[in-house]
């Protein structure tokens, strides 16, 4: 069977595939709403445990464990593609450490200083930053809308960053966590258009897991330099449930629903998932860590979801 290489495929009419008895787009309607909960889970998990893991090693393990479940999928299809590996390497190793090592590695190390709801507003915005990375670096062309949406989108984000304030940003008084989140940020959009425009002989499944692969191998002497320094990870039974969480659920398993949300239902309704997340996110940090909802997050959520929304439909033919 050939592999898709494409995010979508479309049924005849009439001939929709059925999972568990289900009509794929109903199944996949419904799934549209759990995928949020999985991407979050990341962040608040993060924050939560804060204290427990070495975040470096927490990016490690996590991709390691959620590697090995990429095997068991992609396994076979990696040896047949061992040459498009080999010819692919550097790009590999290059989303790798963007995907796995800054987007794992930076958000643990954010949640040392810095709220759930500040990490999820804050990445909220990475789609803004993939479309106006895709017209600097590939010449994609953004309409004025599209400007117009980024440019409220920003705006959001520096509301939050600056807690309200704007003497935070005249002196420069910034979270530490806040900016490293910003270069999460700034490191997802980059995979993202990467994935988008470099070329690539694998299908999307084959590819992930090859980048897995190249995430795990870049985080590898960054886990021992920090076992080095700031001491190895305690080994419980609780330090092992969260790796095991964060390698299930929002490693393998937010990836693999999301994939098959934009097969079924196309990566316009898609897209829901971006706006679902941070206010998923803002609702379990108050609920479940006793995080306080601010004004400024507030402001800075009725900037920057409306932002995503211009800058994200003003292309759409």
């Amino acid at each position: 069977m050939s592999e898709q290489t494409h995010s979508s495929h479309h049924h005849a009419p009439g001939d929709e595939a059925r999972i568990f008895g289900i009509p794929e787009k109903r199944l996949a309607g419904i799934v549209l709403f759990v995928v949020p909960l999985f991407f979050i889970s990341n962040m608040i998990v993060a924050r939560a445990t804060a204290d427990l893991f070495p975040p470096v090693a927490l990016a490690f393990w996590r991709w390691f464990f959620a590697m090995l479940l990429m095997f068991c999928i992609a396994g076979p299809r990696l040896w047949v593609r061992r040459s498009a590996i080999k010819k692919e390497w550097p790009d590999l190793l290059l989303l790798g450490a963007l995907g796995m090592g800054a987007c794992g590695a930076f958000v643990y190390i954010a949640a040392d200083t810095t709220t759930a709801t500040n990490i999820g507003l804050i990445y909220a915005a990475s789609p803004v930053l993939i479309i106006l990375l895709a017209g600097l670096v590939y010449g994609e062309t953004l309409r004025s809308v599209q400007l117009c949406g980024v440019a409220i989108s920003l705006v959001g984000v520096l509301t939050i960053i600056a807690r309200g304030d704007i003497a935070v940003i005249r002196e420069l008084d910034f979270t530490v966590g806040d900016l490293w989140i910003v270069a999460a940020m700034v490191a997802w959009a980059l995979y993202t258009v990467l994935l988008r425009y470099r070329p690539s002989e694998m299908g999307l499944t084959t590819r992930f897991a090859a980048i897995t692969m190249g995430g795990v191998l870049v985080l590898l002497p960054f886990t021992i330099w920090e076992g080095m320094t700031a001491g190895l990870p305690t080994i419980s039974l609780q330090s092992a449930l969260i790796v095991a969480f964060l390698a299930v659920i929002p490693g393998f398993g937010a990836y693999q629903l999301y994939g098959f949300v934009q097969n079924a239902l196309g990566a316009g309704r898609a897209s829901v998932v971006l706006y679902l997340a941070p206010v998923y996110n803002a609702v379990l940090a108050t609920l479940l860590l006793g995080e306080e909802l601010a004004m400024y997050h507030i402001a800075g959520a009725a900037l920057v979801l409306p932002g995503i929304y211009l800058s994200t439909r003003g292309g759409r033919k």
